[in-house]
Order: C-alpha cells, then sequence, then structure tokens
C-alpha cells in the first residue's frame, strides 16, 4: 500500500495543487480538482461540507491521519493547512492509489 504523506508531497513538488479550505472548494466548483486530501482533525462542520461539495461534484475526498499542521509539514509550508486540493499530480499516483 502506498503511503498517503509521500504522494501528497510528490504532488506539491511536482505537479500543481490548491492550498486552503477556500481555495480547494472553488477548485471543486470550477471542476479543475481531481481528488480533495482534507486533515482528520477539521472541525465536523468543515468535514461534512467538503464530502458535501466532493460528494455533488463527485471528486474523491481523501483524509489525512494528522493535524493541519501535520499536513501542512508535509506539504513543506509553515503554516497549518486544512485542506488540500489536487489539480494536477505530477509524479505522485495520488489518484491512482487506494487508501485507508
Amino acid at each position: 500500500m502506498a503511503d498517503l504523506a509521500n504522494d501528497i508531497r510528490l504532488a506539491v513538488d511536482s505537479g500543481e495543487v490548491a492550498v486552503g479550505l477556500n481555495k480547494a472548494l472553488d477548485s471543486v466548483k470550477d471542476h479543475t480538482s481531481k481528488t480533495l486530501v482534507i486533515a482528520s482533525t477539521n472541525k465536523k462542520e468543515t468535514l461534512e461540507d467538503v464530502n458535501h461539495v466532493a460528494k455533488i461534484a463527485n471528486v474523491r475526498v481523501l483524509k489525512f491521519n494528522g493535524t493541519s499542521m501535520d499536513l501542512g509539514a508535509v506539504c513543506g509550508k509553515p503554516f497549518s493547512v486544512s485542506v488540500l486540493s489536487i489539480l494536477k499530480p505530477g509524479n505522485s499516483n495520488i489518484l491512482k492509489e487506494n487508501y485507508e
């Protein structure tokens, strides 16, 4: 099984991503998002909103088992990242893998 954190980092480094809740939701609405990654420690309402919008747009949501700070660190950002949208996967297999 592939490691989600490694694939996230590869997508950030070699592909194109939208960082942050508003940018991620915008990418879903304008049909450029391929997959959403959400930190598992987000508020329940945020998780529900993201899942609802993604379901309507038929976009997969991956739950990152860590905090927003952990997700930010995986992305190489010096700040917390609650949601990340994968626009172009680059060299990662994030669109092809099944993560549990």
